[in-house]
């Protein structure tokens, strides 16, 4: 590694909507951070001065485990060859996955073949967005940014009924045992009360940690643990949501490594804003229904149409671009998907190709871009390259900057929002730069 690059931290997002989550607590705790749609070269992240940490924005949460390892095995040895003190496999904070697509433990077979690590840890939980690990069982907040209720992960009205990877199961040895056949053990709250240099002393055999999360405090002991392994392994390979982030973040702002942005510089209105949503969550329908009631335009497409006949994308388009030059708000949305097993790769990508369109036509300042199954896709469909945070708006969903070789998306401002992130007002948010 060039001398001006001291990477802490190299971050593997499952969607682009979850890998900018991350890129936002990494960035608060103060690391500059870049969020790159490939695995970057060294050339590539020497290119940015002061580089503390990066992030790549893969599509592995929908794809089959055959499909993760030929991306994620070369994936994980050009981070490893980035000389990354660790290494984190983010995943969205519920977990949702199952043996046939969005394998985390065909993820976790990967990163050990590649990493050598005796032990990964898995982070159960992520306490500031809502979602806590109790002995093991995965509990959710209804939506991310809102005032919600908390449920067990199986019983949870949105994440149980997934059309994709529904979440049958709440605890994630279980959840997790069905997906790879390494030993997974657990330190669960009661022995994180224990001094830190004994919270393995119970374990033996396990190859897999699954740690309980339920509060800040508990992500500090746990940063100073992670730091711990780190520091007797070498590169550490680790599993789970952006809890991850904020846990070594916390860490490194105590022991001074970094030191935290408190402030951010205030962005301006956007208007006319576009959003591109593939989410079929109930959360970013009552989003979709608050800002229609207060002056946002609606395209709906056809979702089994839209993967098969282009000619809905070019008759979008025209209806997008009407809309937008007429200064109005517009979200295209795909309506009912929630009932149909659909490809996120053909969606994503007409989506995206949309938006694209709209920011060369239109001269859009912002674009919003709804749904983690959908969002990578989407992403590269509109030539994006890479992402720089530049404001907190909503927790989960930073506002950022876009890199790209395409004049007309280059330094245009993205938000990335999975599907159970932020209040009925989230579209107002982003379009008024504000809460």
């Amino acid at each position: 590694m060039s001398k001006k690059n001291n990477i802490l931290l190299a971050f593997y997002g499952d969607d682009f909507t979850g890998s900018t989550d991350a890129l936002e607590f990494i960035c608060r705790a103060g690391a500059r951070t870049i969020l790159f749609i490939d695995p970057p070269t060294i050339e590539q992240l020497n290119s940015f001065q002061g580089l503390e940490a990066y992030g790549v924005a893969g599509k592995t949460r929908a794809l089959n485990p055959e499909a993760m390892e030929k991306i994620l095995v070369p994936a994980f040895e050009r981070m490893k060859a980035t000389e990354a003190k660790h290494i984190h496999y983010k995943v969205c904070s519920t977990f949702d996955s199952s043996p046939a697509v969005g394998s985390i433990g065909k993820a976790i077979d990967c990163g050990a073949g590649v990493f050598g690590h005796k032990l990964i840890p898995v982070l159960g939980g992520t306490p500031v967005l809502g979602r806590y690990c109790v002995f093991g069982n995965l509990f959710a907040k209804m939506g991310i940014g809102s005032n919600g209720k908390i449920y067990r992960i199986d019983k949870h009205p949105s994440m149980s009924k997934h059309p994709v990877t529904p979440m049958n199961e709440s605890d994630l040895r279980t959840h997790l045992g069905r997906q790879t056949n390494r030993r997974i053990g657990l330190i669960d709250s009661v022995h994180q009360e224990m001094p830190k240099e004994v919270w393995l002393s119970h374990i033996t055999g396990e190859e897999v940690m699954l740690l309980d999360a339920m509060n800040e405090s508990q992500l500090l002991k746990i940063g100073e643990w992670l730091n711990m392994q780190q520091n007797e392994s070498g590169q550490l390979f680790s599993v789970g949501g952006s809890g991850i982030e904020m846990a070594l973040g916390n860490y490194w702002n105590k022991e001074e490594v970094l030191r935290p942005i408190p402030e951010w510089k205030l962005v301006d209105k956007a208007e006319p804003l576009f959003v591109i949503s593939g989410s079929c969550s109930p959360v970013t329908a009552a989003q979709i229904a608050f800002a229609k009631a207060n002056g946002f335009e609606e395209v709906i497409l056809d979702a089994v149409k839209i993967c098969n006949d282009d000619s809905v994308n070019i008759n979008a388009m025209k209806q997008v671009n009407e809309l937008l030059g007429r200064q109005k708000n517009v979200i295209v949305h795909t309506g009912e998907k929630q009932k149909q097993n659909l490809s996120s790769e053909k969606l994503g990508t007409a989506l995206g190709t949309i938006a694209k369109e709209a920011a060369s036509s239109c001269g859009i300042k912002r674009v919003v871009i709804s749904g983690g199954d959908t969002s990578s896709y989407a992403a590269r469909a509109m030539d994006i390259e890479a992402v720089e945070m530049i404001a907190p708006l909503v927790i989960g969903a930073p506002l950022c900057k876009a890199f790209s070789k395409n004049k007309s998306i280059r330094g245009l401002e993205v938000n990335f929002k999975g599907g159970q992130v932020g209040d009925e007002d989230y579209f107002m948010v982003m379009m008024n730069g504000h809460v």
